[in-house]
């Protein structure tokens, strides 16, 4: 099934510089992305995005590490997105993330640590956990003419 899927390579992300090397793993498995842009949001935004953890201990410094610098989003396409592009990003926490996943490989911040230390788990980036959150986020972060169709040569194999 093809799927969309939004990510957003975070403020550590961008920060540390590797956006080009988060976007190429997800090229390189055939994946295509059909939307990007680097925007610097505000705090009421960030609440709409993060509004499913709104009333937990973490939402204020969640959002706020969100806001604190620009983010590059992007939506992305392929076939069981969802599930592929978490498996490629790794688990939430970096501590917990193989290597090879976008968190396993350039963070280590466990959830304990963050919480002794009153800060956001700082893991690089944001994945749609599922179809129904991917279609809301999409349509939070973009506008539809800012997503775009079009065929890439993987394609031609896929549906063959």
């Amino acid at each position: 099934m093809i799927e969309r899927s939004l990510i957003i390579i975070k403020p550590d992300g961008v920060k540390r510089q590797l956006t080009g090397e988060i976007l190429r793993r997800f090229e390189r498995v055939g994946i295509k992305i059909i939307g990007m842009k680097m925007v610097h949001i505000d705090k009421v935004f960030a609440e709409k995005h993060y509004k499913a953890h709104e009333g937990k201990h973490f939402f204020g410094i969640l959002t706020d590490y969100l806001i604190s610098s620009p983010v590059v989003v992007a939506v992305l396409e392929g076939v069981n997105a969802i599930s592929n592009v978490r498996k490629i990003v790794g688990t939430t926490y970096p501590h917990e993330a193989p290597p090879g996943t976008v968190r396993g490989d350039f963070c280590h911040i466990s959830r304990v640590y963050a919480d002794e230390k009153n800060i956001a788990v700082p893991n690089v980036i944001h994945a749609s956990g599922s179809v129904k959150e991917a279609k809301e986020e999409i349509e939070l972060w973009f506008e539809k003419k800012d997503v775009h169709d079009y065929k890439v040569v993987n394609e031609e194999f896929m549906f063959s």
